[in-house]
């Protein structure tokens, strides 16, 4: 009972039997459109956005299981700002300001695939995604905002 796995990133409910996911799968003679129809149906919640999709694939049987992940922090961010791209130069310009209330909603989605074992270190980890993008915190850059949830003056709303 052998398994293979491929691992494809696909726009969430707009997966097609072309590339990416079309070359990946040919070789294992599976049907095609059960597999585009299933990924679509389990990630259309995450429309416009980048999912990473595991389809698992039994040599034998030609079965086949699909495992859904969720999509990157900056997706998650971009989609809750409802911007289209983030800065080209993080550290001078700064194009949004992520609420910290928004900031603990998007570690909340995230929590299981990040390394943190709180909230509170969860929505630092988001919080260290907006410096890269060239975003603020709670009006502040997110380093600042950092140092304030360590020193509890976000304690009331980062509550578990």
């Amino acid at each position: 009972m052998a398994k293979d796995t491929v691992e494809v990133l696909i726009e969430g409910g707009s997966a097609t039997p072309g590339p990416p996911l079309g070359p990946a799968l040919g070789p294992f003679g599976i049907n095609m459109m059960q597999v585009v129809d299933e990924i679509n149906n389990k990630t259309a919640d995450f429309a416009g956005m980048k999912v990473p999709v595991k389809v698992i694939i039994d040599r034998d049987t030609r079965d086949f299981e699909i495992e859904i992940g969720t999509p990157p922090t900056t997706a998650l961010i971009m989609q809750e700002l409802g911007i289209e791209k983030a800065s080209h130069e993080p550290g001078l310009d700064i194009v949004n300001d992520l609420p910290i209330e928004t900031a603990l909603k998007i570690a909340r989605m995230k929590y299981d695939s990040l390394l943190s074992n709180d909230y509170k270190a969860a929505t630092k980890e988001v919080m260290g995604t907006c410096v890269s993008m060239g975003l603020s915190v709670d009006g502040k850059d997110p380093r600042e905002a950092q140092k304030d949830v360590d020193a509890g003056k976000y304690d009331d709303i980062l509550v578990e």
